[in-house]
């Protein structure tokens, strides 16, 4: 402890020394606050925040589960004011990583408003039981997640961070919230996604919600929209045939403005039909082509199969199924069979099953067309036991092959009758 306090008190006098022109700012308890990294001691890291001095961090607080410290001078780091006093100003970042924590170390959770770490102990009656070291606090159902959680027993035993809402009856009552964590964290993401947003920008996202007029993407923290018109290069009549919640997608920057007066609340307009296609090439698939695959899963609106082509889906009235029969069971995961090619639109591949034995008709006439030969860039699949009868074009070639060879040939003209 003493060699921590004279570390700091070094660095303090040389900082007074430094700085005595800098301006003051006027900082307070529980603000989050960027820095740059000045040194690096034993016991303390000290951060260039502003003010007339830096701030110090413990160093324990900054060391990964291995207990090693790999940030060095120069780099930026982002903490909480947890107090200021005499001896300079004290940041903190997550609490409870690493050591025993007791009721002091949550009370400067909830002074400071930093993230503390606990483990979800106990699923109980309207929320879960969590253990931040040696106190015993409670999350309620409602800030466990940024959405609404039915089910809480899946989370018992994950270790993560909450902040610290309320002390009560001197530490014996402790009410914490990870969707808070959670929102400051999305919060952040939003922010740094603000500062690189611009119109013809190509980002990554996630479908978060479907409506009839079009899917809003989860841009990282902040949320835009693809109209309907916007998701593929031709009409688009169920949008749930093109994309489903919680799919990555690529999308391109339309517009941006501001919504309401505010800066910060952002109409963003996107677009899927312009974004570059996700896969690495484009590959050639010619009409009608017949694909070996297998199911990779089962949605409410078809299903996906994998093929040496790439992903695609097969939509329900695509299956070939009657009416109220289940996919799941008919097309279990993993199951092989074959799918025909529809459409690629924006890179995004339609398969039908139904319309296998209709396209390999379609093929087999073309090649009988072309005197036995398969059309240009045609693939077709061996015929299936389940037709028996074959396609028009193997019956009519048949009929062919059991004439006589003389009857093949056209008929000599006759010489005229003498008269």
């Amino acid at each position: 402890m003493a060699q921590q306090d004279e570390d700091f008190a070094a660095m303090f006098e040389a900082a007074q020394h430094r700085d005595s022109s800098r301006g003051a700012r006027k900082f307070r308890v529980g603000e989050p606050v960027d820095g740059l990294v000045v040194a690096v001691g034993k016991e303390s890291v000290f951060v260039d925040i502003g003010a007339k001095s830096e701030g110090r961090i413990a160093r324990e607080q900054l060391a990964d589960a291995h207990g090693e410290v790999k940030i060095a001078v120069g780099d930026r780091l982002r903490a909480r004011i947890a107090s200021i006093g005499k001896g300079g100003i004290e940041l903190v970042t997550t609490l409870g990583r690493r050591g025993a924590v007791d009721l002091a170390a949550v009370e400067l959770a909830a002074q400071s408003g930093a993230p503390i770490e606990g483990t979800f102990s106990k699923a109980v009656k309207g929320g879960l039981e969590v253990e931040i070291g040696g106190v015993r606090a409670f999350c309620p159902a409602s800030q466990v997640d940024l959405v609404y959680m039915q089910d809480l027993e899946p989370l018992v035993g994950q270790r993560v961070a909450f902040k610290v809402v309320e002390i009560r009856e001197g530490g014996r009552s402790v009410i914490v919230s990870r969707k808070a964590v959670l929102a400051d964290e999305r919060a952040e993401r939003a922010q740094s996604v603000r500062e690189n947003l611009h119109v013809g920008a190509e980002l990554d996202g996630v479908v978060q919600a479907i409506q009839s007029y079009g899917a809003f993407i989860d841009l990282g923290g902040l949320e835009g929209l693809v109209h309907v018109s916007e998701l593929g290069h031709g009409r688009v009549d169920k949008i749930e045939d093109v994309i489903r919640v919680g799919e990555r997608v690529k999308v391109r920057v339309l517009a941006i403005e501001p919504r309401g007066g505010n800066p910060n609340d952002l109409k963003v307009s996107l677009s899927m039909r312009d974004a570059a296609d996700q896969s690495a090439a484009p590959v050639e698939i010619a009409q009608d082509e017949l694909l070996a695959g297998k199911v990779s899963h089962v949605t409410s609106f078809g299903v996906f199969v994998d093929t040496e082509k790439g992903r695609g889906l097969v939509p329900l009235r695509e299956l070939g199924l009657p009416p109220g029969a289940d996919p799941k069971r008919t097309f279990p995961a993993g199951k092989e069979l074959q799918v025909v090619v529809l459409s690629r639109d924006g890179g995004k591949l339609r398969f039908s099953v139904s319309g296998v034995e209709r396209a390999e008709e379609r093929a087999n006439f073309r090649e009988f067309a072309h005197g036995g030969a398969p059309a240009a860039g045609t693939k077709t699949a061996a015929p299936t036991s389940a037709r028996s009868l074959g396609s028009l074009g193997d019956l009519f070639r048949d009929k062919l092959n059991e004439l006589p060879e003389a009857s093949k040939k056209a008929p000599a003209k006759s010489a005229p009758k003498k008269r």
